[in-house]
């Protein structure tokens, strides 16, 4: 059996200069001391506008601080968030396989749709073609790591032909997850 930990970064109110610092420190010390006590991943999600319930809106940037402070813990970006409106599936490839090379082959990368209708609006996702958008960039981003030569045309997105660098340091590509809150992601996965 494995172990890891979740890490959404709460902070309570009310907030200072510092809290949000604080919040991110703390977390990098006891991710530390979990490798150290023999936990096998690290997890960080990505939400945004949640205040006290998450301040984590760039996990890859926190996850690569993580990993220049750990060797052996396994770095999971759980999840980023695929729907176009949040990312570009060319700008996630990117990330997170310079995630993987800053870590040193140990990401673990994890994929979901979205988290809340408030998230979703601030950014112009669309609930009716989320699942679809998060489908097709969960198609394309291995075949952005894998292939020198990658595009893609379908009725949500067009890119033309691209070599997406820097490619991952794990070969084929990191191993892939799925985030799920309802029984139709289940059946999905």
């Amino acid at each position: 059996m494995k172990f890891g930990l979740l890490y959404e970064i709460e902070v309570l109110q009310p907030w200072d200069e510092n809290s949000h610092r604080n919040a991110f420190m703390e977390a990098l010390e006891q991710i530390k001391l979990a490798e150290e006590v023999g936990f096998d991943y690290v997890w960080e999600v990505e939400h945004h506008f949640l205040g006290e319930f998450s301040i984590s809106s760039a996990p890859e940037v926190f996850l690569s601080a993580v990993a220049q402070h750990t060797s052996r813990i396994r770095i999971g970006h759980g999840v980023a968030l695929l729907p176009f409106g949040y990312n570009h599936p060319i700008r996630v490839a990117e990330r997170a396989a310079v995630l993987d090379i800053m870590s040193n082959g140990r990401l673990e990368f994890g994929t979901g749709r979205s988290a809340t209708q408030y998230e979703m609006e601030a950014f112009g996702v669309d609930p009716e073609t989320n699942r679809a958008e998060w489908d097709e960039a969960v198609r394309m981003i291995p075949k952005m790591w894998t292939q020198d030569e990658f595009s893609w045309d379908s009725e949500l997105m067009r890119i033309p032909t691209r070599n997406v660098l820097p490619k991952p340091l794990q070969k084929p590509h990191p191993p892939m997850w799925m985030a799920g809150t309802q029984p139709s992601s289940a059946i999905l996965a």
